[in-house]
């Protein structure tokens, strides 16, 4: 998958178009004690500090175990041209070698050489100039504004006959064995969360949503799985456990950074406020008869080999 030396979208287009990496992107922002993006104003919820990118790298590894081992569902015949939207710390692209784009630069600087990174925000216009194999987008929710202008923009900038991929959460727990209900702190901080987002102005739960979109952006063979995730290790099925296990620790480690910004700006709750609630809810969460989950969906479609823009 190594792109041509001479390829534009992996030089013009990074000149001419994005955002390098320069000390107005690096110029980080810092609140209660947790680092965020800088560009476009802080527009992003979550830090991106080491103890997110940490979570990050957590949950590339429980998705993929969720997977079977694999980095995408779409049925790909040696791409050449791959985007990876949101790219995060880039694990994802390094695996796969391609070009991710993300709106902070926290990628690593020693990656393979057919790996490019770029500073851009998604949710703006795209230039490049070469179509792509594949697109591959995860761990949206909570980021972005209009998720039907990326599924068109994904299209358009998908080759014909080539293939997108989505890959996104439902964040409304619940159980089907257990002694969860909303009304329990988790629900209460589930709905909360979802109202919070909207707020904002953007979309807390995308998953049940990304078929939908992707056939209405003009995708053919569309295909959708629903993925059950649990929290915690009370599943019986090992595989399942050891996911849990993975999904728990990523909540009790991440409460913080899901909700200093996003509780501040949408109720006006102060840092200590939010700490103190975080408390009761790792207690929650760690409660095995709950049995809590959620679902994550993965959706992937094809631009058709006669399509025309």
């Amino acid at each position: 998958m190594q792109p041509s030396d001479t390829d534009s979208a992996f030089g013009d287009d990074l000149e001419s178009y994005t955002t390098s990496l320069k000390s107005t992107v690096l110029n980080y922002r810092y609140e209660n004690g947790r680092r965020y993006h800088g560009f476009k104003d802080g527009k992003y919820i979550l830090p991106n500090d080491d103890e997110e990118n940490d979570r990050l790298d957590l949950y590339h590894h429980l998705q993929t175990l969720r997977l079977d081992g694999e980095l995408h569902l779409a049925p790909l015949v040696n791409p050449q041209r791959v985007l990876d939207i949101g790219t995060g710390t880039g694990i994802w692209a390094i695996d796969m070698e391609i070009l991710g784009n993300d709106i902070s630069p926290i990628q690593p600087s020693l990656v393979p050489p057919n790996v490019k990174f770029e500073v851009d925000d998604v949710e703006d216009e795209w230039v490049y100039s070469t179509k792509f194999d594949y697109i591959h987008c995860r761990y949206m929710t909570c980021s972005l504004r209009d998720w039907p202008k990326l599924m068109r923009q994904a299209y358009k900038y998908t080759k014909p006959g080539a293939w997108a991929e989505f890959q996104d959460f439902d964040d409304r727990f619940y159980t089907t064995s257990g002694d969860f209900t909303t009304d329990n702190i988790v629900g209460q901080w589930s709905t909360m969360l979802r109202e919070g987002v909207k707020k904002l102005g953007l979309e807390a739960n995308p998953g049940p949503q990304l078929e939908g979109w992707m056939k209405d952006a003009g995708f053919i063979n569309v295909s959708a799985k629903c993925l059950p995730l649990p929290v915690g290790t009370w599943p019986k099925d090992k595989r399942l456990k050891e996911i849990g296990a993975f999904n728990l620790i990523q909540y009790l480690d991440n409460l913080e950074g899901i909700n200093l910004r996003l509780m501040s700006i949408a109720y006006g709750w102060s840092a200590d406020e939010i700490k103190v609630y975080c408390a009761k809810l790792r207690s929650a969460f760690k409660n095995p008869k709950l049995r809590i989950q959620h679902n994550y969906f993965v959706v992937y479609g094809q631009k058709a080999e006669d399509a025309v823009d």
